[in-house]
């Protein structure tokens, strides 16, 4: 298993933040994106993704557990967000992607993380504003959004705008004015 990541933290000036990790979940490839925000700007702490190499799916899901639970130890997020699954016409490929999101959710609900989740749609919409929007247009805005030089792997890209998503829900910024509350979905 290959792990890259990108470092690149700021001396976030938020008073009141709160530390949102944004999954974008896949069985070859699980992407991470950790934001700090105040529920109206919002910092970019670090991102990345995990390539999972073999064929037994029930190694690579116990992977992704493992690997997502290190990536939250080390960051210490207070809350996450994950993409929903959806059925394209590849019923197989939908099944493993509920499986490989199951394996985060469970590493986030193993951490005593809230877990709220999105639709593909819905994360679009909030950082690009139109539910419509391809992969590049994700990583173009991520980018631009969070004041990054570097170019974002696609799947970190899409974690990243998981977390915006979830950062610019309004029970987020409640969750940063009454720290330490849960409202999670999965808690």
């Amino acid at each position: 298993m290959i792990i890259i990541k990108k470092y690149k933290t700021t001396n976030s000036a938020l008073k009141t933040k709160i530390r949102i990790i944004g999954i974008d979940p896949g069985s070859r490839v699980t992407g991470y994106g950790i934001l700090d925000t105040d529920g109206f700007r919002h910092s970019y702490v670090t991102s990345g993704f995990l390539s999972i190499e073999g064929e037994d799916l029930p190694q690579r899901l116990g992977m992704i557990f493992q690997e997502v639970s290190r990536v939250i130890e080390e960051w210490r997020p207070e809350t996450m967000a994950i993409e929903q699954v959806f059925v394209n016409r590849n019923v197989d490929s939908a099944l493993k992607l509920g499986q490989a999101r199951g394996a985060a959710i469970c590493a986030g609900v193993h951490a005593r993380l809230p877990v709220d989740e999105y639709t593909p749609r819905a994360i679009k919409k909030a950082v690009i504003g139109t539910g419509a929007a391809d992969k590049q247009q994700i990583q173009q805005m991520m980018q631009k959004l969070l004041g990054l030089e570097q170019k974002l792997q696609s799947d970190e890209a899409d974690a990243l705008a998981i977390a915006m998503c979830h950062a610019n829900h309004s029970h987020v910024r409640k969750i940063g004015i009454v720290h330490g509350s849960r409202r999670g979905r999965w808690v």
